[in-house]
């Protein structure tokens, strides 16, 4: 049983990539964009089993992304002279219900080098892990989640 996915569209693009999906893989294919709002339209129609928790889930790993390419951009410049550490206000960016894209701060009360930069390894290192450790939980959540949906319709179906 094949399933078609968009997996990128520029906004106003006439083309995007798609996706025939199966337990197999992925292979991916270029069509038309005008055959999308009706996709669309089906998708998110049905969509709605997830949203409340799935939806929160989804900004959270987004934002764990973000937060890792901050801890590896810090990390890349730990001897660029004048460099200061920069970190997402993980907790205000999670409560804001834009979805925007998270505004980064600089970290303070760090130990400042004498040419100015303030990275500290040994705290990028932890963030890091942290990092990891809630992304993979975020993620069997997710899982756990689909999983149960799949029972519900396999249920459905065998009746």
């Amino acid at each position: 049983m094949l399933k078609t996915v968009v997996i990128a569209a520029a906004p106003g693009a006439t083309k995007c990539w798609r996706a025939a999906m199966d337990w197999r893989g992925i292979p991916a294919r270029l069509v038309d964009c005008k055959r999308l709002p009706k996709w669309r339209s089906k998708c998110f129609k049905y969509g709605g089993m997830l949203d409340p928790i799935a939806g929160q889930l989804e900004r959270y790993m987004d934002l764990l992304s973000a937060r890792q390419k901050l801890v590896a951009s810090n990390i890349a410049n730990a001897d660029t002279p004048g460099y200061h550490t920069e970190d997402i206000d993980f907790q205000s960016e999670f409560q804001n219900a834009a979805g925007l894209a998270p505004r980064t701060i600089e970290v303070t009360g760090l130990a400042m080098k004498n040419d100015g930069n303030n990275v500290s390894l040994d705290r990028e290192s932890r963030l890091l892990s942290e990092n990891a450790l809630r992304f993979q939980l975020a993620s069997s959540l997710l899982r756990s989640e689909i999983q149960s949906v799949r029972e519900a319709i396999k249920e459905g179906q065998s009746s």
